[in-house]
């Protein structure tokens, strides 16, 4: 319970805090437009003026950093978005530090010029967006191979743009733009518009992952039995909040949305004829996620592949089998092909074993015996108890079927198994009670062509026959 509280009281001063920040980024929006005086800048580095800019900034670093430290205590949370794994790698060391210098910029402007510091404000700037951005996309997509690759473009985007303000050259670049224009839908577009668009397409998509994430990890925090229920909620309400955000990112751009009726047209015959399965696929995830008819945990077998469900999307399934390795399950073939799930309606799960003994033995005063000797063993169940049934006259012996029940078939079946064989083999034993050996006869002709029988030997003791 206080860990819940603790992360509540933390959502909402995360979002105090970047409400904080927006507004003192449109305050300081028109103080700092303007491109660095690279020449100030080198002859301040040679001054106390510049000393004393540097020294500024290092304390910001620092008590930004003190500031986080104390603010985290002492939990840990690998994919938060603003702490981070090491404090620095998260959001909210670098937006505190780039406040704390934007706030010692404007103090320090009335006594002196502050090139240094007004280099560190738009670094800070594009190292809180890259920071923010890059833990947003892991949280979103924490199993993504194509993440690093995100990434990296994401970040040399944002440098470049931060080297293009720094030298002047951007507000040069956008007239440039601004003046390729071409017709789309009706409406006149320029590629100033189209990049301002995509800019604000990304930024409201990353708040809708940003706060997707925080809806899912609400909706999941403290799920055992409805977890499948609340994860198709979680789903649903990120498919609804990226459309939402991507109609509003478009209105917001300027791009009219009915420019877009000929490709919606477009996806849509796409959809019908190239994307069925995908859209199949995606149809039965909502379906098996509502019906609840597989859920996380489950053991099931499917397609002869035989594990336990570890995961379900909304295109696939993940099954785990117990030797590790994991199945890629398209929804469809759940919904279509038939699945055995040993835990859909009771995780009991009924395992046999057989073992032979020799013809003369007291099966009347055996068959109890190994009854309790099964259910002595670890992991069987007392109820349904353990039965011991004669199956078979076999050419060598009683052929005894052994029958047990267990609960936990994701722990595996072979291992339960071969410790009742264990059981039953060392119970044998102490009573004497053999286990035969395979009996044949051998005829072979003598010297005068007469046949000769040699019975086989009498079984002798051995690592099974006591």
């Amino acid at each position: 319970m206080g860990s819940t509280t603790r992360t509540g009281h933390d959502d909402t001063r995360q979002w105090s805090l970047l409400a904080a920040a927006a507004l003192v980024a449109l305050a300081a929006r028109q103080a700092h437009a303007a491109a660095i005086d690279l020449d100030a800048l080198q002859a301040s580095l040679t001054t106390l003026d510049g000393v004393l800019q540097l020294g500024t900034i290092a304390a910001c670093l620092f008590v930004s950093w003190a500031v986080v430290r104390l603010w985290r205590g002492a939990e840990v949370e690998a994919d938060s978005i603003w702490f981070g794994a090491r404090i620095v790698d998260g959001a909210l060391f670098p937006v505190l530090a780039w406040c704390a210098v934007l706030a010692a910029a404007w103090a320090l402007e009335r006594y002196m010029r502050t090139p240094i510091l007004d280099l560190a404000v738009p670094l800070l700037l594009g190292l809180a967006v890259l920071r923010g951005s890059v833990r947003v996309l892991r949280q979103a997509f924490p199993e993504s191979r194509y993440l690093r690759i995100v990434e990296r473009t994401f970040s040399w985007l944002v440098w470049f743009a931060a080297v293009l303000w720094l030298t002047g050259l951007l507000p040069r670049l956008l007239e440039a733009m601004d003046t390729v224009r071409w017709q789309m839908g009706g409406a006149e577009v320029s590629l100033r518009s189209l990049v301002e668009g995509g800019l604000s397409v990304l930024v409201v998509l990353l708040g809708m992952l940003w706060l997707s994430a925080l809806v899912e990890r609400r909706l999941l925090m403290g799920a055992v039995d409805n977890i499948s229920v609340r994860k198709i909620a979680a789903n649903a309400t990120r498919a609804v909040l990226l459309l939402v955000g991507l109609l509003v990112a478009l209105s917001a751009a300027g791009i009219p949305l009915g420019a877009l009726g000929v490709l919606s047209g477009a996806v849509g015959v796409g959809i019908g004829f190239g994307l069925q399965k995908l859209a199949s696929n995606y149809v039965s995830g909502f379906v098996i996620l509502v019906e609840r008819s597989l859920r996380i945990g489950d053991m099931v077998k499917v397609d002869n592949f035989e594990g336990h469900v570890t995961d379900i999307k909304t295109r696939y399934t993940v099954i785990r089998a117990l030797n590790g390795r994991e199945s890629i399950v398209p929804n469809e073939l759940l919904v279509t092909s038939r699945v055995e799930n040993a835990s859909f309606a009771d995780s009991k799960v009924l395992v046999s074993t057989a073992v032979q003994v020799e013809y003369g033995t007291d099966l009347d005063a055996l068959l109890p015996q190994l009854a309790a000797c099964i259910g002595a063993t670890p992991r069987v169940l007392a109820a349904p108890a353990p039965v011991v049934l004669l199956s078979e006259f076999a050419a060598d012996g009683l052929l005894l079927t052994m029958a047990f029940w267990i609960d936990d078939p994701e722990n595996g079946q072979g291992n339960v198994r071969s410790a009742v064989n264990l059981a039953v083999l060392a119970h044998l034993r102490a009573l004497g009670v053999r286990i035969p050996y395979p009996q044949r006869e051998v005829r072979y002709l003598g010297i005068e062509g007469a046949a000769i029988v040699a019975p086989s030997p009498p079984p002798t003791a051995g690592p099974s026959g006591g």
